[in-house]
């Protein structure tokens, strides 16, 4: 279960798949998962984790709730 926190990029792509998000695919500067119509950007791999701000606004574009984050 992803935790409520910093995770790495890999922890972010594993959540959003078992919430039955499809990809990542090859976008223009960024690569991108969809489910239905719903489209959220992934960042681009660097050091270190995704911080909790950035992890809640990629959730929020998702649609997905803190609560089903932490239940996945």
């Amino acid at each position: 279960m992803p935790r409520w926190g910093p995770v790495s990029r890999r922890t972010l792509i594993q959540g959003l798949r078992a919430l039955r998000f499809e990809g990542p695919f090859s976008g223009g500067r960024h690569e991108f998962m969809t489910r239905g119509f719903v489209v959220v950007t992934i960042p681009n791999p660097h050091h270190g984790d995704i911080s909790v701000g950035l992890l809640a606004r990629i959730l929020r574009q998702a649609g997905v709730t803190r609560e089903e984050w932490e239940s996945v």
